[in-house]
């Protein structure tokens, strides 16, 4: 005989938790593996000046790796501030306009970042 003991609580929310979680390690994961990359190549024996920062970022391989691992890190801070606008902001018109806000900022900042990145 089987006895249920207190009520069966519905869960309800977003349930979106574990895949911003993973989202956060990957992107972060992505960014460090970058940053070992460029630094490999930073530490490299001669002078570091404009012309081998510019023949770093000359190749088409290094360029489209900077541009997702941009990518990368302008998800990383939508999934982070998303999650401080939502905890910490209490209207939701001002929600909703930070939110839109911090959108627009960061697609910005990506278009951008395709200009600098195909302008060498």
């Amino acid at each position: 005989m089987s006895k249920n003991y207190g009520s069966k609580r519905l869960v309800v929310g977003a349930h979106y938790g574990l895949r911003d979680w993973l989202a956060q390690r990957v992107t972060a994961g992505l960014m460090a593996l970058f940053t070992v990359l460029l630094l490999a190549q930073v530490l490299m024996p001669g002078e570091l000046g404009y012309d081998r920062w510019a023949g770093i970022f000359s190749q088409q391989w290094m360029k489209v790796l900077t541009f997702v691992t941009i990518v990368a890190l302008l998800y990383h801070v939508w999934v982070g501030m998303r999650d401080v606008w939502m905890d910490y902001v209490q209207p939701v018109g001002v929600k909703l306009l930070l939110q839109v806000f911090t959108i627009v900022w960061l697609v910005g900042c990506a278009g951008w970042a395709v200009q600098v990145l195909w302008r060498l």
